[in-house]
Parts: C-alpha cells; sequence; structure tokens
C-alpha cells in the first residue's frame, strides 16, 4: 500500500497508521525517488522499521545523483546508503543502470541484513536468469571507476539547470530536484494530460503524466533530462520562437 509523503515527496513515517505497520511485511524507500527526487531520511527509516520489526529495502538507484544533504563522510559526494546506519533489518539494492548508463544489460545487486539476503538468493535462484559474464566484467569496470560517476553528475546537473530554467520560462514552476534527474512539475489547473499535450504540441517535447505515477500523483508531470546538450540548445531555441 503507498505510504504517506510529506511536501517534499519524502516518506512522512509519522503518519503511517499503527495497523498498517503491524501487518506489514516491508517497507520500500526509494531515495532519491522517482519521480519527485525527493530525499528519505534513511537513518530514521531504519531505526522505524527496526522499531515496527518490518524490513526495510532501500532503492538507491539513484544514490550517485543526489543533489541535496551532507556528503557520508568528508571529501565523498552527498548521497548516503541506508546501510550506513547498520545492516539489522535492512536491505540495499541497487543498480548500474542510472549510475553507468547500463540500462540494456540489466545488473544490479543487493546487500544488508544476512538472514534478508539469504531469502533473497533463494527466490533469485528460482525467478530470474543469471547475468551474463561479459555484462558482469563490464559491471565490475564500472563500480571500480568513480571518474564517469562524476562526469554524469555535471552532465546531469547542466541538464536540470537548463530545462529548469527553459520551463520557467514558459510560465510553469519547474524546481530543481534534491535527487535524481527528473522535473516534477505541476501542471496549470492540475491538468497534468493537458500540459503533456502542450509541451508535445509546442515544443516536440514528450513528457510523463503524474498519473503514470499513481493517483497521489495527479496534477504533475515528470520531465526526464536524459537527453543530450545539442537537443536541450534546440529547445531552447524554440521556446525563444513562441
Amino acid at each position: 500500500m503507498p505510504v504517506p509523503m510529506d511536501q517534499h515527496f519524502r516518506l512522512d513515517l509519522g503518519a503511517i497508521d499503527p495497523q498498517d505497520a503491524e501487518r506489514a511485511l516491508c517497507l520500500w524507500s526509494n531515495s532519491p525517488g522517482n519521480p519527485a527526487g525527493g530525499l528519505d531520511g534513511l537513518p530514521a527509516v531504519a531505526a522505524w522499521g527496526r522499531k515496527h520489526q518490518v524490513p526495510i529495502f532501500s532503492d538507491e538507484c539513484y544514490v550517485e545523483f543526489t543533489w541535496d544533504g551532507p556528503a557520508a563522510t568528508p571529501g565523498q559526494l552527498p548521497g548516503q546508503s541506508i546501510l550506513s546506519s547498520g545492516l539489522d533489518g535492512v536491505v540495499a539494492v541497487h543498480s548500474l543502470s542510472k549510475r553507468s548508463n547500463l540500462a540494456g544489460i540489466r545488473v544490479g545487486f543487493y546487500a544488508g541484513d544476512a538472514e534478508l539476503v539469504s531469502y533473497l538468493s533463494e527466490i533469485r535462484k528460482h525467478t530470474g536468469l543469471m547475468v551474463s559474464g561479459p555484462a558482469q566484467v563490464a559491471a565490475v569496470a564500472a563500480l571500480k571507476d568513480s571518474g564517469h560517476v562524476l562526469q554524469q553528475r555535471e552532465r546531469y546537473w547542466s541538464r536540470l539547470g537548463r530545462v529548469s530554467d527553459l520551463l520557467n520560462s514558459i510560465g510553469l514552476h519547474a524546481p530543481l530536484p534534491a535527487g535524481a534527474f527528473y522535473l516534477w512539475v505541476p501542471a496549470t489547473n492540475g491538468d497534468a494530460w493537458g500540459l503533456a499535450e502542450r509541451l508535445a504540441t509546442e515544443l516536440g517535447v514528450l513528457v510523463s503524466p503524474g498519473e503514470f505515477y499513481g493517483s497521489t500523483a495527479a496534477g504533475f508531470i515528470r520531465v526526464a533530462v536524459v537527453q543530450d546538450e545539442d537537443q536541450i540548445a534546440e529547445l531552447e531555441r524554440r521556446a525563444q520562437n513562441l
């Protein structure tokens, strides 16, 4: 069931019904979040899970693209894993799809509480296929290199700023996210589909209406800044000619 969110699109742990907590099998955190880019307080999420004896699964595939908050240790980038709060009752799930642009080879991994990891491994053996050897070698090489991640951060942050400025210039409110590489934009009069159609017609831009992400996301659009700089420059040119 959906967990209540606060105004910054973070898990609102205090708003969870105690009866729901009592019967919950797990709690899933996605931080930084897709689509809104909110940052959950992962130490508090881990503590909540231990208090209520609810396993926590933390989806951290955007953690390298955290823009707000302190670094986990001096010299590191902002963003931290739930594992920094201990392994008891928590599992972190990560992917190289975003970090290293390896979406096509479907490489991911999980780590955390030994008992939960053991259960997952048993399930995994019967529900999926092994990642191919070449893909695993590529993943290991990517994980050992942080230079390309820094370059990715620079690209996405630049794109976020440019597209945010552009959308603001045509009368929308496109705040920069706390994490990930999406802009979460409220639609005028709450008409997300109408705004999506307008952007497609006037600018040739395809965006996702918030309803794609559930009824609580209605009235917003998600703008993914995944096009290269030349495409964004063309978008800026078109916006100037409106």
